[in-house]
């Protein structure tokens, strides 16, 4: 097997299931050690089946012919202390990190709930602790890895969300924030030669957009539900082209569709499928490649 990614080591957050998972899965079949983390250590402990041993020992199985392997921890990023202890094993174990995905995202119980920004807890800003200033504090720990190693790639999961309203005001300037953040992180990172980018998801059928669609569709922008979708391992195969894509710095600081990217890169789905960028529908990236810009204006 070519392995796209051999002797490289991934970081992605959130990966107990959904998209964190089939991104991990991907990436460790192309020959990466994977950090998978994410909450979930028992089955049974989340409403969802998946937990962060269970990815980890599948993206062991899926990297057997080419070298790659799962390695869980436990790991809530919402506890700083946490984090550091995480990039602390990441750096003492390998000593480098390539890749760091950041995917974890804290989703309120009544993000579908059809009311008000006011007539909703304050506590639905936990999404932006988990989602916002989590992606921040990961990013800040693997810059101190990748800088001084001159060579890094930081993929932020974002979405359309980023311009179109899509279930709520706290959701939607999550996404924005994580879109500019990645950009600025670009402009800081360009000198060490560590690319930071934002990929825009359309519908992806993980296990909880299945039990929504099943549950509620009725309450779901519709934009969202007249989707086909992605499965969850279309964007890792995407990611993993960017990480072994020698010009990867020409795309650093932009926000992309993913079905964009994957029609540059010849990609499809793991049915064959070509997945259609909702651009025209939903709206497009409000930012391009710092390579492509001045970025320098006062």
């Amino acid at each position: 097997m070519n392995a796209l990614l051999a002797g490289k080591v991934a970081l992605v957050t959130g990966a107990s299931r959904g998209i964190g998972k089939g991104i991990a899965l991907v990436l460790a079949e192309q020959g990466a050690t994977v950090y998978v983390t994410g909450r979930t250590v028992k089955e049974g402990d989340y409403y969802l089946p998946g937990t962060v041993g269970s990815t980890a020992a599948e993206c062991t199985r899926r990297g057997r012919d080419s070298g790659g392997k799962g390695i869980a921890v436990a790991c809530d990023h919402g506890d700083d202390d946490a984090v550091a202890r995480l990039f602390e094993q990441i750096g003492s174990e390998q000593g480098r990190l390539d890749i760091l995905v950041n995917n974890a995202f804290t989703l309120s119980d009544d993000l579908l709930e059809p009311k008000g920004f006011w007539e909703k807890p304050l506590s639905n800003l936990e999404m932006w602790d988990v989602g916002v200033k989590s992606n921040f504090v990961a990013a800040w720990h693997a810059a101190r890895i990748m800088a001084p190693q001159k060579s890094g790639l930081i993929v932020a999961i974002s979405g359309y969300t980023g311009v179109t309203y899509t279930y709520g005001v706290i959701f939607g300037t999550a996404k924005a924030a994580v879109d500019r953040m990645s950009r600025d992180m670009a402009i800081e990172l360009e000198p060490c030669n560590v690319a930071s980018v934002s990929l825009w998801q359309g519908l992806t059928l993980t296990e909880k957009a299945r039990h929504n669609l099943a549950q509620m569709a009725d309450r779901m922008t519709a934009s969202v539900t007249g989707q086909t979708g992605s499965s969850v391992e279309h964007p890792g195969r995407v990611i993993a082209a960017m990480a072994a894509d020698p010009r990867i710095m020409k795309r650093s600081g932009a926000t992309y569709i993913t079905a964009e990217l994957a029609d540059e890169y010849g990609i499809t789905d793991i049915d064959g499928r070509r997945i259609e960028s909702m651009r025209e529908k939903r709206g497009a990236p409000l930012w391009g490649p710092i390579s492509e810009n001045d970025y320098h204006g006062h």
